[in-house]
């Protein structure tokens, strides 16, 4: 027999094997991978595919194209901050390149994040909740926190600085997850269930409300409020727990006399008293979203940007998403976030129902909480709720927002993950 003869009959058998496993593949049979070890000896393996046992990649995909599309909005929106004597002599890259070093951190972060079990997690729980206090309470300390346009929410690290409200968002929903876990049993008395959870969060947001942050204290709250809901409490609790928030967040905004003209000038954005003070920055998202009417002026082509706009590149990017690519890019960035909120909730179920209640009230918890403050941020830049400064997830410019959104994405997928390979009858 020749040996072109030979090779064919090894292709040949080499096809029928694989034609043979694929066959009992689609007949639902449960057959091991053949791997090919040298020459024509073929073993079998155990190993199960990368797409049945992988992360949810869909999810993965619309998060890197969000966080793509970010680093061309921050440089489109900043990209004229070096014209403004405020930010000194810096390049007209020197956003674009802060934006991508947080990204590249936070895949870092996101990285070793999924490496990490959720039953490491709920053990590290309380710890984490508490050494987000204490960061909390470093802020505070003259000569440590930094003092940004009047607000004291930073600890500089050299190469960046961090946000100790953004690792308190994610403590928290950890924490919250973990003690309805612990909490199952009594989680119909109000007072065993609910008032530990609640003191917690309370202290907190006292923390929050010195700096002053209280779009931050909402975030938070709602988060501890989704996961108690969610966790089963009972609804006569949640509705009055719900009542006595609305009631605490109504007392701050009358009781602080900037607050309260906040939503004056939110009410009447374009009055004299307003349009050049607490409603200048609305006035100018408003008109350069109708700048931007259905298709937009065009991608670097915003002239609000151009230092009408306060802060374009981190809490009202919305607004020059709306004027460069009009209302066909605002919806489209809706859709995205409506998709991903929901991709998320469908995780946390998804391990609910194999009896992973931890796994799947944080997973939960991550979905409220992106939801949530895009909501929030794209509620303030179209005008349909007061000013609060709180950047949108995975877009706007702020490292340890970018950094805390990409640990709390890794740690969704490692739920996944992990509801994949219970599925396939391995150990979590």
């Amino acid at each position: 027999m020749s040996a072109a003869t030979g090779k064919a009959g090894h292709a040949a058998g080499r096809w029928q094997r694989w034609q043979a496993w694929l066959g009992a593949r689609r007949e639902g049979a449960d057959v091991l991978l053949p791997v090919r070890v040298g020459g024509t000896e073929y073993r079998q393996t155990t190993a199960t595919p990368a797409h049945v046992l992988g992360f949810d990649t869909a999810l993965l995909w619309v998060v890197v194209l969000l966080l793509a599309f970010s680093l061309v909005m921050v440089y489109s929106a900043s990209i004229a901050m070096p014209d403004n004597p405020r930010f000194g002599t810096i390049a007209p890259t020197h956003f674009v390149l802060r934006h991508a070093m947080a990204i590249g951190m936070g895949f870092v972060a996101a990285l070793i994040a999924f490496q990490v079990s959720m039953n490491a997690w709920e053990r590290m729980a309380p710890w984490l909740f508490v050494a987000s206090l204490v960061l909390l309470i470093a802020v505070l300390v003259p000569h440590v926190g930094t003092m940004v346009n009047g607000a004291r929410r930073w600890l500089s690290l050299g190469v960046m600085n961090f946000q100790p409200s953004e690792l308190a968002k994610f403590a928290v929903l950890i924490y919250a997850a973990d003690y309805m876990v612990r909490k199952m049993e009594v989680k119909e008395r109000f007072f065993r269930a609910v008032i530990p959870m609640g003191a917690a969060v309370a202290v907190v947001g006292a923390l929050l409300l010195a700096e002053p942050d209280m779009g931050a204290f909402m975030v938070i709250a709602v988060i501890a409020m989704g996961i108690l809901f969610l966790g089963g409490v009972n609804a006569r609790m949640f509705f009055l727990i719900a009542f006595i928030l609305l009631l605490a967040f109504a007392a701050m905004v009358w009781l602080s006399p900037w607050r309260r003209e906040r939503i004056f000038a939110y009410l009447d954005p374009f009055s004299e008293a307003h349009a050049l003070g607490k409603g200048y920055q609305l006035s100018h998202a408003l008109i350069a979203i109708g700048r931007g009417e259905v298709f937009g002026v065009g991608l670097g082509a915003s002239v609000e940007k151009l230092h009408w706009l306060p802060e374009a590149h981190t809490d009202f990017l919305l607004a020059v998403i709306g004027e460069e690519f009009g209302l066909v890019g605002v919806l489209a960035l809706i859709l995205a976030f409506l998709w991903l909120t929901r991709r998320i909730m469908q995780i946390g179920r998804q391990a609910i129902a194999l009896d992973r209640v931890f796994s799947g009230l944080v997973a939960q918890g991550v979905a409220i909480w992106l939801g949530f403050q895009a909501f929030i941020n794209m509620g303030v830049n179209l005008g349909a709720l007061p000013t609060k400064g709180l950047t949108l997830p995975l877009m706007s410019f702020g490292g340890s927002a970018i950094l805390m959104n990409l640990v709390a994405i890794a740690v969704v997928l490692r739920v996944d993950y992990e509801n994949k390979l219970l599925m396939r009858g391995g150990r979590a």
